[in-house]
């Protein structure tokens, strides 16, 4: 079922996406008067295809990586001297800027839209409260305790632990004071807290904020016993089988899942012992742990899980909005990604965020199918923020991308006349070369994820 999930959920957020993206190209460019030959979905050979009043051909391609509005141009051919009015290179320097700006806002309004539409759809959330703080560690060393609700972070508040997530992302790479407020527990007073970073996590692989800090979520307390298992991973491997109860790692006893995840993350691709009750009686399995990441992300893996247990209603929270406050609400969280987007970008370019961080399509189709199997507000949540990535992807300075058509005209804008076509091409040529290098580094990260 996950892989159908995966296939449905990728074309239905890259054909949503595409669609919306060369829309905005579409009608701004019908309203400037230009005149449109075809508006396709996807690449390749035609699947569908059709024409309205106007003659524009509409087609849905069988590749499904991408869109194009071609529009009638002196540039790219002949124009019949009774059409030259409705050419693209006719059009004004104002004209021609939003018509190609307006992809890129396109996606932004779409991702105000899901934001929207998923803040009052509303969502349960886990109260961010510390169940354990690592001896020793930052949150330690800045009096961080279990028992406190983390309330805000730099002033932002914390419905749940997606929202302390996401500010402690936007602090990845950079050195001086996060600010954590804490809610004692049992009390109403809050009281904040200042942890030193310092070139925190800076080209970590997939790092992981909450954790490094030293802080571990509270989680209700669940029997290590076996509920699912990876087939390819090391734990069937070794003979486990579900419905397993693992006693002790390595001699040292264990009474919650919790504890067994800590122990194997700490020993990637070690050999390590498992004292087992299957049935009423003890065996003892040696298992090799599989290792996962590179550098200080690395960690152990065994390919097992346990069932969920039930969370008690006082550490969950309804956050929902009204129609008016969800606009609030999806402007303020449209503006944060975007901003996060822009900045993430910036940091791989220096070096402060490692650049395996980047995600190719493979990446993409397992988070479209991982969201649409868990719901509704998870796969919108998805498409507003893959339509952010998409917006403001378009709007770099690259030539080929919108943003380096933007740039060109902006400089015609500038100096009154346009670059020399000897220029523009080989702005283009840079510009192509940039997007296969960033495309081929996003796939060997996905493979590597593999």
């Amino acid at each position: 079922m996950s892989t159908l999930y995966m296939i449905i959920g990728t074309l239905v957020a890259l054909g949503v996406l595409v669609t919306f993206h060369e829309f905005g190209h579409f009608w701004v460019a019908r309203r400037c008067g230009v005149r449109v030959l075809r508006f396709s979905v996807g690449f390749g050979s035609p699947l569908l295809r059709w024409h309205d009043r106007q003659g524009t051909e509409f087609v849905i391609a069988a590749i499904p990586l991408g869109g194009y509005v071609k529009m009638l141009d002196e540039r790219e051919g002949d124009v019949p001297p009774a059409q030259l009015d409705q050419s693209f290179n006719r059009k004004t320097v104002r004209q021609r800027i939003a018509i190609v700006s307006a992809g890129p806002i396109a996606n932004f309004l779409l991702a105000l839209l899901f934001f929207w539409l998923v803040a009052m759809l509303g969502s349960l959330q886990v109260r961010p409260v510390i169940g354990a703080v690592e001896s020793g560690s930052l949150a330690a060393e800045a009096g961080l305790q279990a028992g406190q609700e983390i309330v805000a972070v730099n002033d932002e508040p914390t419905a749940g632990w997606a929202a302390v997530n996401l500010q402690l992302v936007r602090r990845l790479g950079e050195t001086g004071s996060l600010q954590v407020t804490v809610r004692e527990p049992g009390s109403t007073l809050e009281s904040p807290r200042q942890i030193a970073l310092s070139d925190w996590l800076q080209g970590v692989d997939q790092p992981d904020p909450i954790a490094s800090l030293g802080i571990r979520p509270w989680r209700p307390m669940l029997a290590p016993v076996l509920a699912h298992l990876d087939d390819a991973g090391p734990a069937k491997a070794a003979g486990l089988q579900i419905g397993d109860r693992i006693l002790a790692l390595d001699d040292a006893p264990l009474d919650d899942w919790q504890q067994l995840v800590d122990r194997v993350r700490a020993l990637p691709g070690r050999d390590v012992r498992l004292l087992v009750e299957r049935q009423g009686r003890q065996r003892e399995l040696a298992v090799t742990l599989a290792a996962r990441g590179e550098g200080e992300g690395r960690s152990g893996y065994l390919g097992a899980g346990v069932e969920g247990g039930e969370w008690p209603p006082e550490m969950l929270r309804e956050v929902s909005f009204g129609p008016l406050e969800a606009v609030g609400e999806a402007l303020s969280r449209t503006w944060t990604m975007s901003l996060l987007t822009l900045d993430s970008l910036k940091k791989m370019l220096f070096g402060e965020l490692s650049v395996k961080n980047l995600s190719g399509p493979i990446t993409i189709a397992k988070v479209a199918g991982a969201s649409a199997e868990s719901g509704l507000g998870d796969f919108l949540n998805f498409l507003a923020y893959l339509s952010i990535s998409l917006g403001v992807l378009n709007l770099l300075p690259i030539p080929v991308l919108d943003g380096g058509h933007l740039l060109f005209y902006l400089v015609e804008w500038a100096r009154g006349r346009p670059l020399s076509e000897r220029v523009q091409g080989w702005g283009m040529q840079i510009g192509i070369s940039l997007v296969i290098g960033v495309m081929l580094l996003a796939l060997v990260n996905d493979l590597g994820r593999l």
